[in-house]
């Protein structure tokens, strides 16, 4: 009977795209699960249960990172950053990797992305399996890691929820927007100098009508400069930068937004882009890393980030998006490829590949 063991850790913080991608892929890797294979996930404190009854649970501590009791044929990290790694050789390690955004940070020392890409590099080394979500990702892995001749990337896309009309549909209109009806922009994602969010404000300018919701953890210094250039641009009052915001709360504000904006410097997939789309709202999106495999010909591109060529980018493609009524519905049917129960589904057939390949082995 084969074994695989999930490493869902990240469950930990559910408001992070690694955390849904845990919560949501977990869901379908165990609906998927074949009858002779027992699963066993990783989860952190107080997610025992999570999954349902199918599975086995072990809870993520300081001593599993030492050591993990039980044999697995697989192995699989949901994300290249954990520190959770097999110590029995025999287990087919499969590790995903989201990105190397890290080789990007100013505010990272050469020392420190070199001493991070050697600890990638180890655990590349150690895998039998290597996955990407999306093939601008694979490309920059295979530019700065040692990929062995024998090894291949497999690119898996991250997934969409199929819920996410319903999901706006029964949440309650967040309390901070207040009584004002006025029309909103939208941003969601962390507010970091990546996501090079500061280029919407001038929006706000040449768009006196609307709002600019940045709705994401504002813990990075980022956001009070965000802030302030805000105060000095004189549209602070229609500025709403109200942090993370639970699932819910997400949903209601992409459905209730006139477009979704997303001038971001360095994604390995841009997970909100596809949800926006699914709801089939018109995004603007920079042309930059993995964004354009995600939006495809039905996004809008910022080829610029001057103030005047984003406005005037927003301002044709708001009219295009108006006057075009299949748009919408493409928008649809392109984030609909973005699944979830496909996802799970080609990592089950790396599963099945790898278990047959260790059974061969013995």
């Amino acid at each position: 009977m084969p074994t695989l063991f999930i490493d869902a850790e990240r469950l930990r913080d559910l408001n992070s795209g690694l955390g849904q991608v845990c919560l949501h892929l977990g869901h379908e890797l165990v609906s998927q699960c074949p009858p002779e294979w027992t699963l066993t996930v990783l989860v952190p404190k107080g997610q025992i249960g999570v999954f349902g009854d199918s599975v086995n649970y072990i809870e993520a501590s300081w001593l599993r990172k030492l050591w993990i009791n039980g044999r697995y044929d697989v192995w699989h990290c949901l994300h290249q950053d954990t520190t959770y790694l097999p110590k029995n050789r025999a287990a087919k390690l499969v590790l995903t990797i989201h990105d190397l955004n890290f080789l990007t940070r100013p505010d990272y020392s050469d020392a420190k992305k070199t001493r991070r890409l050697a600890s990638l590099q180890r655990k590349v080394n150690q895998a039998s399996g290597l996955t990407a979500i999306s093939e601008y990702t694979a490309s920059v892995v295979r530019q700065h890691l040692n990929i062995p001749a024998n090894q291949s990337i497999h690119v898996i896309p991250n997934g969409v929820i199929a819920s996410g009309t319903a999901l706006a549909e029964e949440a309650q209109r967040p309390a901070f927007l207040g009584e004002s009806e006025m029309p909103y922009f939208l941003f969601v994602g962390v507010i970091h100098p990546k996501k090079n969010v500061h280029t919407l404000l001038p929006l706000l300018e040449a768009f006196p009508d609307y709002r600019l919701i940045l709705a994401g953890p504002d813990g990075h210094p980022y956001a009070q400069h965000i802030r302030q250039q805000a105060q000095s641009l004189g549209i602070a009052d229609r500025l709403l930068m109200p942090g993370a915001v639970d699932e819910p709360a997400k949903w209601w504000l992409y459905a209730h937004c006139e477009a979704f904006l997303f001038p971001s410097l360095s994604e390995g997939f841009g997970l909100p882009v596809a949800e926006a789309m699914s709801l089939g709202k018109p995004i603007f999106i920079s042309n930059l890393t993995s964004l354009p495999e995600v939006g495809g010909q039905e996004a809008y591109y910022f080829d610029s980030f001057e103030p005047e060529a984003m406005a005037q980018t927003l301002y044709d493609g708001l009219r295009d998006f108006g006057q075009n009524p299949l748009r919408q519905e493409r928008m649809r049917k392109r984030a609909a490829g973005f699944s979830w129960p496909n996802v799970a589904e080609a990592y089950w057939k790396l599963y099945e590949e790898l278990a047959d390949r260790a059974k061969r082995s013995k």
